[in-house]
């Protein structure tokens, strides 16, 4: 294994105070953030999908009523207003009912935000999605122009999130980020990117590395090198020194001496310990991010907080992660393994975000 240079002193006090509360959290376990995968249609062809979605999808959409049960199954044991519902797909925008449901949603007392990739995104939509009660949106950009839409494969695409950030910005009551999916072809332009969103007056920006499943899997534009992965970390770290953007990194994994630097908190994999999904499928899972089976009930068979509450053991307890090249890692206290959509269906860790780099650079 790498030798990966050891942790500064004050960093390392700093995650053994930040360990403590997160175990804490773990034991509590408490619901705060419900992914609902309403759809696997999708109106682009994203290079990078991990759901390899399409415009007709293998499984139909879920119904709104019954993801409305689980909501109103969770309001019997917890406050709806302490659950924020994110909406996500495929493309969410591909529904007809969306803003019904998102209306919906929100009469049974749970705030909710979506993620989309805003080539649906009318001013008219967008107004009515307004008036069902949306809190918060992220809106997909992978690069400027003719970079965007290559990622895309639609040549719409960058036109209609330009748009739809200038929706955003011009509706300040609305919570709104920027995620970019930083890929060999957009990484030199990562400078462009940014003084355009600030230029645009967006004020968060979500930057994060592709990981290799789905169709990125078998896309060499996809890989970045190691010194193109260590220049994303240091690029936040200075982005966040500015001050002009509020930039972070995603939570991808535990990144070393990187760690308070390009995120407001320690990496924490909160799948399964805050966050729960409803996949389309009915599957009880934890981040939508996860593409393996971890799932842990399913609603159209199970009570899905009976399901949070005494399942969900294998996000709960790392343990069983101490294998492989996380075996005698030093890290692994910190760590945990790295992120639940990071490991495949036999338990294997597909990449590790602190090997990602050269040595010298974590």
């Amino acid at each position: 294994m790498t030798k990966i240079e050891p942790l500064s002193l004050r960093r390392r006090l700093a995650l053994e105070i930040w360990r403590k509360g997160y175990l804490q959290m773990v034991e509590k376990h408490p619901l705060r953030q419900l992914f609902w995968e309403c759809t696997l249609r999708c109106n682009l062809h994203c290079r990078h999908c991990g759901s390899d979605c399409k415009v007709k999808a293998g499984i139909t959409d879920m119904p709104l009523q019954d993801f409305l049960r689980v909501l109103d199954n969770i309001s019997q044991h917890t406050d709806p207003h302490q659950v924020f519902v994110i909406v996500t797909g495929g493309e969410p925008l591909m529904r007809e009912d969306i803003t019904q449901c998102g209306a919906a949603i929100y009469k049974k007392g749970f705030p909710w935000g979506m993620v989309t990739n805003a080539l649906y995104l009318t001013p008219q939509k967008f107004n009515d999605l307004l008036n069902a009660g949306l809190h918060t949106m992220t809106i997909s950009m992978d690069g400027l122009g003719d970079e965007h839409n290559w990622m895309r494969g639609n040549k719409h695409s960058f036109e209609m999130v330009s748009q739809a950030i200038d929706l955003l910005v011009s509706h300040p009551e609305i919570k709104f980020d920027i995620l970019t999916c930083v890929n060999r072809r957009n990484y030199p332009h990562l400078d462009a990117i940014r003084q355009f969103l600030i230029d645009k007056g967006v004020k968060n920006w979500r930057v994060v590395a592709v990981f290799p499943v789905g169709r990125a899997a078998s896309d060499p534009d996809m890989h970045l090198a190691a010194e193109e992965y260590k220049g994303i970390l240091e690029f936040i770290k200075q982005t966040r020194k500015e001050g002009r953007i509020a930039c972070s990194y995603g939570c991808e994994g535990f990144m070393g001496n990187f760690e308070g630097d390009i995120r407001n908190t320690f990496y924490g994999c909160h799948a399964g310990v805050t966050v729960g999904s409803v996949l389309v499928d009915g599957s009880i899972s934890a981040c939508a991010s996860i593409r393996s089976n971890y799932h842990q009930g399913n609603i159209y068979q199970d009570d899905f907080m009976d399901i949070w509450q005494h399942r969900f053991l294998p996000y709960r307890n790392r343990e069983w992660m101490r294998k492989g090249e996380c075996a005698e890692c030093r890290y692994f206290r910190y760590c945990q393994g790295s992120g639940m959509h990071l490991r495949d269906d036999e338990g294997n860790l597909i990449m590790c975000p602190l090997h990602r780099c050269k040595p010298s650079f974590i």
